[in-house]
């Protein structure tokens, strides 16, 4: 399969990259997941349902994903927490009004639960990330796929609808990795440029690599297994195992 790298630049205030979530706790991954950035891709595109023969293209094609972060005058910003985000479902509904009873979480048996059936979920965010994503597409659908990002058919978001992009997404298609990184290193540079700019500070700011995930095993990093490459969306997900490795930059 001929092949070309799309560069993705995911830059927003909250971002989410679940992988390992229940319904009341919803965790995230230090960096984007390949199940979460295929579906930023399928959103776009309008591709709805299992998508099983288009997902079943991109499973063994590869994603890096290098993870940027401020330094001033030669020194790294110290990284924001997760953000814990608690959310209340099921409470407030008038079980008189048959659209907000409906609404009310049940038991099996259709009665209503004692208190309600409120349920507490716990919600993690990364603050203020910004990653360069480059991923490996089918060279027959990599034109298509560039203009549905920057024509979506539907919202595109950083791993969950409340994470709304604050760049743009899409920054190019390129025949290499080598080409697609080094319109990332440049992408890096101009938005440091422009903060130092903008802001007039005594300090100089610099947008520099923290750390890089590649696919695959390497000796120069933290090798460990995701489960997030999908083999079916839809109602029923289905995903399958990822070896990758966390490189951190020095």
């Amino acid at each position: 399969m001929n092949t070309q790298w799309l560069f993705l630049w995911l830059e927003a205030p909250l971002q989410s990259w679940g992988y390992d979530s229940k319904f009341n706790r919803r965790d995230t991954l230090e960096f984007p997941t390949k199940s979460g950035v295929l579906g930023l891709l399928l959103c776009a595109l309008g591709a709805s349902g299992k998508q099983v023969e288009l997902l079943a293209r991109f499973s063994s094609l590869r994603q890096t994903v290098i993870s940027y972060r401020y330094k001033i005058n030669g020194e790294f910003v110290e990284k924001l927490p997760f953000l814990h985000d608690f959310q209340m479902i099921g409470s407030g509904y008038n079980d008189n009004n048959a659209w907000e009873n409906f609404l009310i979480p049940k038991k099996a048996d259709g009665s209503s639960s004692v208190g309600g059936g409120t349920k507490l979920t716990h919600r993690y965010y990364l603050q203020n990330s910004l990653f360069a994503v480059l991923l490996e597409v089918p060279d027959d659908i990599a034109e298509n796929i560039a203009f549905a990002l920057q024509n979506p058919v539907y919202p595109i978001y950083l791993g969950r609808k409340c994470c709304i992009p604050s760049d743009y997404v899409y920054q190019g298609i390129f025949a290499t990795p080598e080409e697609a990184e080094l319109a990332a290193m440049t992408k890096a540079e101009e938005k440091a440029l422009f903060r130092n700019e903008y802001e007039k500070s005594s300090g100089k700011w610099k947008l520099a690599e923290d750390f890089r995930v590649i696919d695959g095993e390497s000796s120069e990093g933290d090798v460990f297994t995701l489960n997030d490459i999908p083999l079916q969306f839809g109602t029923v997900k289905k995903y399958k195992d990822r070896r990758v490795t966390k490189i951190i930059h020095e």
